[in-house]
């Protein structure tokens, strides 16, 4: 992999890692959230060089669906590993007539405008000192 590409899956997969327990969201808006952090692409290098192995254990892949709400197949019993991965998490699932699985967004859809890890902390006001 280029040291761009290295880059690219830091960052999502450090995205998906802030997803809440309990919440979902989308394929698209991760790619939003992750194009904002890429702002700060050394640091996002400086992750893929020395950080983590990513693996299911400490990236919850489970919380990404699709702008549906949608559970994407992805091979045999993907999506029934993923449906259960958030019943596990307080996710209600519903299946569809076609056998698909899919959640309430409006529910469970986490979208924020940036990830909580790239907000500023806010400096002390004098009125709290």
């Amino acid at each position: 992999r280029t040291e761009e590409a290295a880059a690219w899956f830091a960052a999502v997969y450090q995205a998906v890692q802030e997803i809440p327990r309990g919440r979902v969201t989308s394929y698209g808006h991760i790619a939003q959230l992750v194009g904002v952090a890429l702002k700060h692409l050394p640091a996002a290098q400086a992750a893929a060089d020395d950080g983590p192995v990513w693996h299911d254990d400490n990236v919850p892949w489970q919380r990404v669906v699709n702008a549906k709400g949608r559970i994407s197949p992805r091979g045999p019993g993907g999506a029934s590993r993923q449906a259960a991965a958030l019943r596990r998490e307080g996710v209600t699932i519903e299946r569809g007539a076609m056998g698909e699985f899919y959640l309430d967004l409006m529910k469970y859809g986490w979208f924020p405008d940036e990830l909580p890890s790239e907000v500023p902390a806010e400096a002390p006001s004098a009125s709290d000192d």
